[in-house]
């Protein structure tokens, strides 16, 4: 059957035409808008010409005659002709004068509103602009009459002349003032409350100028002593005072975040969390006694009788009072401040995971698609938004296999389109399996936000790294005293030596340069380099590489790792004559004075050895590299010697597995294959990354998914700059010579002392002089050692003089012709 056409008739005749579409239409508003703007042009425009033609036109716009407006003969000068002149005239001589010029200005704000161009809340506006315009009119009637009486118009109009002659009849000029006054300050204290201090400064100039200029107070009085107070340096004596273990963090330091969970199960409600706020911390009050000098008369004589010096109690002087102050170890730069927050950038929805509902639930039901089509069912899943990546845990049902559901893990990520799905079956601690898809909008997770938390502020960690933020958005730290050393490995362009630096900027914010140096190994030589400038607070090095603190000649490399062996012998002599197991009880017994500072004993700080391309060390000196940083990965965390090795191949030949055994923690961004995810983590996983800094941390069974956090070379350089600007050492530390072994060829070639010559020096001078034949390959094949040894040998034979310099591939001149001539060289080497 069909409907019943309606009958229904208009109620009135504006509905029949449609003139409430009409009014309701973006093009009528437009145009409207446009309107207004132009009349508000053309007003402003006629204004301004009345200015110098209200003379000319006043005798007729005073007594204007019916029909002389239209201007017939021409009469009116104003450039707007006679609608402009009487429009600038009802404005400016009737009404309020110059402030009239708000009324346009106001009408060119609501034509933009109505064209949509600006947002504007044109209530707020008006009502500000009315005031305005009426202060201004009375106050220019009052203040400006005297100045502008030759123009044909009242500054104010004649709404400000009217307002004036009336109030100063009820409260005189003084009251009209007062209340003009007051009227301007209320309202620009309602604007901003920063006029109450503007106000209060003018009212107190004394107290601000001396909380600015420094001064002193001197007490003439007689028979007193004169006392001067300086401010400034009790200001500083307080400044010093205060604790040096603790970083400048603001007072509103946000906690960690949690990540929203959410319950895919029910997707009504959604909550989320607020970050409470810290308390703020309440400084106490400096409290000030004032004592009244109550002099006598001058004529009154006064005896004074000495007092005796105070006695010790008991029949022995404790000196041990002076030992029971502990050492500060910052000495002599207590004054140094680590670096502030505000020196790093701050980012858009910065530590905030963005949340998109329709991003979620499509991914669940692609999932639940995708498990369903292959007979696995589900219980329940729930979702964990993090910076990058989302986790979605599953609740399989009973009965279910785990692996039919890793197995599935490249059918999930083909329906999801989606770079980087990893499943973890099941999630260690829970009864789930967690699906981790990369999220569509990516947040970045800035250094600040990291450093800001106050998971990192209270910590207790030693040499604290905070890495990044976790998928439940929770900062990230580890411990490198704890760890103690680590392995960083990642394909190009995936986030690693963005993490170097974050690395080591969260130990300059953390650590003192009595407390930390570093010691960096940069083959590329453009990585480590923006940090040159702090390599008299922060570094060590050998005498030989003060100009270049940073190492960037691979041959250095070995000497500086040889130095750190010798170091390293040398603080475990010093732990074994103090009786203590590790840096830190050493550190405790030289600071409470329980050490004998005449044997040798000082305060040792952390060293970090950071290592940027261990792949191209291996590449140039092989077992000359590996052998020194496998010894002191084996022994030297004991003494506080720590190492970072960060290479962008790992292969087997680059990550043996003597480096492997001693580098528990690992630190793995996005490599190309899952072979080279097996070399650094012993499993897959890092070929399932996405990059842009996300990372996979091990250090014991699972490994942590981490976004790691972004520290630009820009906020780099304002940490430098600010370091630089603070007290602190004017050289690096001093690194010991490396001691010479003649098995590890680590020997000064330059260096003619008998003692520190090869032991097979005398035989190789002897052979080469019987031969008359001087080639590298001839002393390896005759004394059966390798290449780089019987390079440094010959080296050494040229500089005492027995053979030439090298002449490419041709074998080097003998310079010395029989034995008895090489006997008495010999001889006289012996003797220096």
């Amino acid at each position: 059957m069909a409907r019943k056409k309606s009958d229904r008739k208009p109620k009135n005749i504006g509905e029949a035409v449609g003139f409430r579409n009409i009014f309701n239409s973006e093009k009528t508003d437009f145009l409207l808008g446009l309107v207004l703007l132009l009349l508000a042009i053309y007003t402003i425009i006629v204004m301004v010409s009345y200015l110098s033609t209200g003379q000319a036109d006043q005798s007729l716009l005073d007594n204007l005659r019916p029909g002389e407006w239209i201007n017939t003969n021409k009469e009116f000068a104003n450039y707007g002709s006679s609608i402009g002149a009487i429009l600038a005239y009802e404005l400016m001589y009737v009404n309020f004068g110059l402030p009239s010029f708000l009324i346009p200005a106001f009408i060119i704000l609501a034509g933009l509103k109505m064209m949509s161009i600006y947002k504007i809340n044109l209530w707020k506006w008006f009502f500000g602009t009315m005031l305005v315009m009426i202060w201004s009119s009375v106050t220019f009637a009052k203040f400006l009459t005297p100045i502008m009486g030759n123009f044909v118009f009242n500054p104010g109009g004649n709404h400000g002349l009217y307002c004036v002659q009336h109030l100063e009849n009820i409260v005189g000029p003084p009251g009209l003032t007062v209340i003009l006054f007051f009227t301007a300050v209320a309202f620009l204290t309602y604007l901003s409350a920063e006029t109450i201090q503007v106000v209060r400064k003018a009212m107190n100039p004394v107290k601000y100028l001396t909380s600015k200029v420094k001064f002193t107070v001197t007490n003439h009085e007689p028979k007193t002593e004169n006392t001067e107070i300086d401010t400034e340096s009790n200001n500083e004596a307080d400044v010093e005072k205060e604790p040096q273990n603790t970083i400048d963090i603001p007072e509103n330091m946000p906690e960690d975040i949690p990540s929203p969970i959410v319950d895919l199960t029910d997707f009504g409600n959604v909550t989320s969390t607020k970050t409470d706020n810290l308390p703020e911390s309440v400084s106490p009050a400096a409290v000030v006694t004032k004592i009244d000098d109550n002099d006598a008369s001058a004529n009154k004589l006064t005896i004074e009788i000495a007092k005796d010096e105070e006695k010790v109690d008991g029949k022995e002087v404790n000196v041990e009072q002076i030992l029971s102050t502990p050492i500060d170890p910052l000495e002599p730069f207590t004054r140094y401040k680590k670096p502030t927050l505000d020196l790093l950038k701050k980012y858009d929805n910065d530590g905030k995971p963005n949340v998109d509902m329709e991003e979620i639930k499509a991914n669940n039901a692609r999932i639940v698609e995708v498990l369903n089509s292959f007979g696995v069912s589900i219980k329940e899943i729930k979702a964990t938004v993090g910076p990058t990546i989302t986790l979605y845990e599953i609740t399989p049902a009973e009965g279910v296999r785990i692996s039919k559901i890793r197995n599935l893990e490249d059918d999930i990520a083909l329906s999801l389109s989606a770079l980087g799905i990893r499943i973890i079956a099941p999630i260690p601690g829970k009864g789930t399996i967690g699906i981790e898809v990369p999220n569509n909008k990516p947040q970045i997770v800035s250094m600040e936000s990291i450093l800001n938390s106050k998971k990192f502020k209270e910590t207790k960690m030693e040499l604290p790294l905070a890495l990044g933020k976790t998928i439940t958005n929770e900062v990230f730290m580890v411990d490198l005293a704890k760890i103690p050393h680590l392995l960083v490995a990642g394909a190009t362009g995936q986030g690693k030596s963005v993490g170097l630096n974050a690395i080591i900027t969260s130990l300059l914010y953390k650590k003192h340069p009595n407390e930390l140096k570093f010691v960096l190994v940069d083959p590329k030589k453009v990585e480590f380099s923006v940090y040159h400038k702090i390599a008299d607070y922060f570094m060590a090095c050998l005498p030989e590489n003060d100009e270049e603190p940073i190492i960037t000649d691979v041959t250095k490399v070995v000497r500086t790792l040889n130095s750190l062996c010798g170091l390293m012998d040398h603080r475990y002599d010093l732990l074994k004559i103090a009786g203590a197991k590790n840096l830190k009880e050493y550190n405790a017994k030289f600071v409470n004075h329980k050490l004998d500072l005449t044997k040798g004993h000082e305060y040792m700080p952390y060293i970090v050895v950071i290592i940027d391309e261990f792949g191209d060390l291996i590449m140039t000196a092989g077992k000359e590299i590996e052998l020194p940083i496998a010894r002191i990965a084996q022994l030297a965390r004991a003494v506080g010697i720590h190492m970072v090795i960060a290479t962008q191949r790992p292969t087997t030949k680059i990550i043996t597995g003597n480096i492997k055994a001693n580098f528990p923690g690992r630190m793995a961004f996005r490599v190309s294959s899952q072979i080279d995810s097996r070399t650094i983590l012993d499993r897959s996983g890092a070929n399932q990354l996405i990059g842009r800094g996300d990372l996979l941390f091990l250090n014991g069974n699972e490994p942590v998914r981490v976004q790691c956090a972004f520290v630009d070379t820009p906020e780099i350089e304002n940490i430098n700059e600010y370091i630089c600007g603070q007290p602190g050492p004017v050289e690096p530390m001093e690194l010991p010579e490396p001691v010479d072994d003649g098995n590890n060829g680590s020997i000064n070639a330059g260096n003619t002392d008998i003692s520190n010559l090869d032991p097979y020096f005398e035989e190789a001078a002897h052979a080469i002089v019987l031969s008359q034949q001087g080639s590298t390959s001839m002393i390896q094949r005759r004394f059966s050692i390798g290449y780089n040894r019987a390079g440094r040998l010959m080296d050494q034979l040229e500089h005492v003089g027995i053979v030439g310099s090298a002449q490419g591939s041709k074998p080097r001149e003998v310079l010395i012709q029989d034995e008895n001539q090489l006997n008495t060289l010999l001889l006289q080497l012996r003797s220096e």
